[in-house]
Parts: C-alpha cells; sequence; structure tokens
C-alpha cells in the first residue's frame, strides 16, 4: 500500500532542538525519529512511501535516498505550513489511484497494530489514554468511527486520534476540498469525517503508540526503543568495564577503564566514556560525543559531538548538539515540593507529567565549571553559561 509519511513541519514544540533540523529528524536509538516511523510501515505492509518535506527538506531526502529498505521512496514538497491535509494534497501527484495510508513522521507506533490498520478498509489508529482533552477524540457508534473532535471539554470517548490512516479513493477529490478551520489550518480530519459519512471506518486499537511532540517525548521515545535493542559490542571496552543490560557500543566507539553502563544504552561510533564514568538508564550518546571522568549521565539524550565535562551530573536530560558541559557541571532533575517538572513549549509553560526532568539544551550551548542548570530549564542555541553560575530560568 503507498504510505505517505509527514515529514515537513518546523516542529516548534521541539524547540531549541529544531533550531537547525526538522523534528522528524531528531535522534531516537541511533536513528532518526521518522525512521522509525517508515521502518514500521515497510513491515506492516507499506510498497511505496511518498515522503512529504519541508523545513530543512534536504536532511529527509539525504537520509532515505530514492530508496528504503527495499522500498522506492518518492517526494512532495509542502511549500508553506498550511495544515495535514495540505500536505496530504501535496502529495496528489504522486499517489496512484485506490486507497493509501497516511502516518505521522513524528509519531511511533507498534508494528502488529500498525499491520491490523492496513488490513481492509477505510481506517484511523486509535489509542485510549486517561485524559484525552489534548487530543483529537473519536466518536464511535455500533464499532465504527463516526467523526472526530478536537480537544473537547466534555470527550464523548477516551479514544484519541493516532495519526494513522488508510483513505478510501475518494479521499483524492476530498482533500481538494478542504477549508480552513477556525485555527486557520487544513485539516486531515476534515477527510476522515468524509470518509466517516460514506463509509464504515474502522477504529484500529493500537497496542501502543507515542505521539513524540515535545522535548521530554524525544525522551519517552528513547526510552522505547533503546529497550528494544540487544546487546551488540564492536567498538573499544576496557577490560576494566562494566556493561550490564543491553548495551550497544558501536564500531569506533571507546569505554575506557572504571566505566558502568547499566542499560539500556547505545554508545555510537566515535563516542568516548570515562575513565570511570556511570551510565544508566535509556541513555543515547551520539556520534563522537564524549562522556568525561567520573560523569554520571542518567536516562539521556546526547546528540553528535556533546561533551559533559569530568566530575558532571546530567539526569533526564537532552543536549544538541556539540553542547559542552564545563567540568562540574550539574543538573537538577526533581523538584523537591513533589510536583512535576515544568517546561517551556512556545512561551508557555507546561506540565510534563514527568517527577523527573532536567534540562534541554540547544546545539553549541555551553555551561563554564561548576555551574548548576535548575530542573526544567531550557538553554537556547549557543547560550553560555558563566562559570560557577546557578541557572534557575530559560535562556
Amino acid at each position: 500500500m503507498q504510505t505517505v509519511v509527514l515529514a515537513a513541519g518546523v516542529g516548534s514544540r521541539m524547540w531549541p532542538l529544531t533550531e537547525y533540523r526538522p523534528k522528524p529528524m531528531l535522534p531516537v536509538a541511533g536513528k532518526p525519529l521518522v525512521a522509525h516511523t517508515v521502518d514500521a510501515a515497510v513491515e506492516a505492509g507499506a510498497t511505496e512511501l511518498v515522503l512529504v518535506v519541508g523545513y530543512e527538506a534536504d536532511d529527509v531526502r539525504s537520509f532515505f535516498g530514492e530508496e528504503y529498505a527495499g522500498v522506492p521512496v518518492e517526494y512532495a514538497v509542502q511549500e508553506e505550513q498550511l495544515g495535514t491535509a495540505d500536505a496530504v494534497r501535496s502529495a496528489l501527484d504522486v499517489l496512484d489511484e485506490g486507497r493509501f495510508a497516511v502516518l505521522n513522521g513524528d509519531a511511533l507506533y507498534d508494528v502488529p497494530s500498525l499491520t491490523a490498520l492496513y488490513d481492509g478498509g477505510p481506517a484511523v489508529g486509535s489509542f485510549e489514554v486517561a485524559e484525552p482533552t489534548s487530543y483529537g477524540v473519536l466518536e464511535t457508534d455500533d464499532g465504527y468511527v463516526t467523526g472526530v473532535v478536537e480537544k473537547p471539554s466534555d470527550p464523548p470517548s477516551n479514544l484519541v486520534n493516532a495519526g494513522a490512516y488508510v483513505f478510501p479513493e475518494d479521499a483524492h477529490g476530498w482533500l481538494l476540498d478542504v477549508e480552513a478551520s477556525e485555527r486557520g489550518e487544513l485539516e486531515l480530519t476534515d477527510v476522515l469525517s468524509r470518509s466517516c459519512e460514506a463509509y464504515d471506518v474502522r477504529p484500529v486499537a493500537f497496542d501502543r503508540w507515542l505521539d513524540v511532540g515535545r522535548p521530554w517525548e524525544l525522551l519517552e521515545a528513547n526510552e522505547w526503543k533503546l529497550a528494544e535493542m540487544e546487546t551488540r559490542v564492536e567498538g573499544d571496552v576496557s577490560e576494566g568495564a562494566e556493561l550490564n543490560g543491553p548495551v550497544v557500543v558501536e564500531e569506533g566507539a571507546e569505554i575506557r577503564s572504571g566505566v558502568v553502563v547499566d542499560g539500556p544504552a547505545l554508545i555510537q561510533s566515535g563516542a568516548t566514556v570515562g575513565p570511570n564514568a556511570y551510565v544508566r538508564g535509556a541513555t543515547l550518546v551520539g556520534e563522537g560525543a564524549k562522556v568525561g571522568h567520573a560523569v554520571e549521565v542518567k536516562n539521556s539524550v546526547l546528540m553528535d559531538g556533546a561533551t559533559v565535562g569530568h566530575l558532571a551530573y546530567v539526569g533526564d536530560s537532552v543536549l544538541g548538539r556539540n553542547v559542552n558541559f564545563g567540568a562540574g557541571t550539574k543538573v537538577a532533575n526533581l523538584r523537591h515540593d513533589g510536583e512535576n517538572v515544568t517546561l517551556t513549549v512556545k512561551d508557555r509553560r507546561v506540565d510534563t507529567g514527568r517527577r523527573k526532568l532536567g534540562v534541554v539544551v540547544g546545539d553549541d550551548a555551553k555551561t563554564g565549571i561548576n555551574s548548576s542548570l535548575n530542573a526544567g530549564v531550557v538553554l537556547s542555541p549557543e547560550a553560555t553559561v558563566l562559570p560557577g553560575e546557578t541557572v534557575t530560568r530559560d535562556r
């Protein structure tokens, strides 16, 4: 089945990590987020991939090329970010006749559920959540979807739209008729509503699904995918190092003496850890990244080229490319008042739902020695922190 994967958005809710690259290309367990979406689609039965690109489109093209995992790849360009229906509309020129699938390129799906979605006529992926008011909520009747309500104060169900669809051939024409919503966007849910009027649309329950829209959800995505790895050691591991649980050490990586790694963890090519460092929890140490002497890194993402100098602590945090933490830098990742950590998303502090969350740091930011970063702090790309400084607000 032809599968359209939406990967054109700027990803403003993921800032500052998306300042220089699109959200779908952020790293999850050693590959771009959207690659996990595409892998699931291929395994579920995608026969051709149509990637809708826009912001920093060359990043997506250079990774996928003209063929990926044995499946041909086409590209469609969304010139302006006018909504999800506009994104799929931009792919009409390369879509064949017949039904087709659409997947959000910033979501993770379990393969068996996605396979069930592909198996048969019009369908939409659903996922049951405890608090659905922040999602598009599916209305159902007699086992079929009858509509979708966006972010309702009084939800008709706990089933939310998982951003995975199989549309009938009629949707080719319906995409051309979509009008702007109250928020000024062309919404793909309008096409879903048309499908519900004309067909019996199946709600396919996903066993596992994650919408990766905000920085702490990037941590969750890595927690999911790193846990699926099996231990593989191709790099240089000192006899004085200890690896526990699923740990991957890629060729060209180095684990020095005295290091303990409690997985799941991925140490990528060119990275160095130690000596005498401790890496634990779901942690990604990207290509060329450095974890220095007596550093502890817990449940974090260190992107390519990030450096955490000696005698430092980083917990539940995301560090962008080429970030440099000076010696003695400490990250707080827990509020003592028992409340969840909040984080700034599009100029508004948002409850992350996480008791433990550290910092989110944009590319090329630097901290001086013995600096302290409070839980929930966001550092802009190229931001600097002075030696000995305590940072309690974003900068």
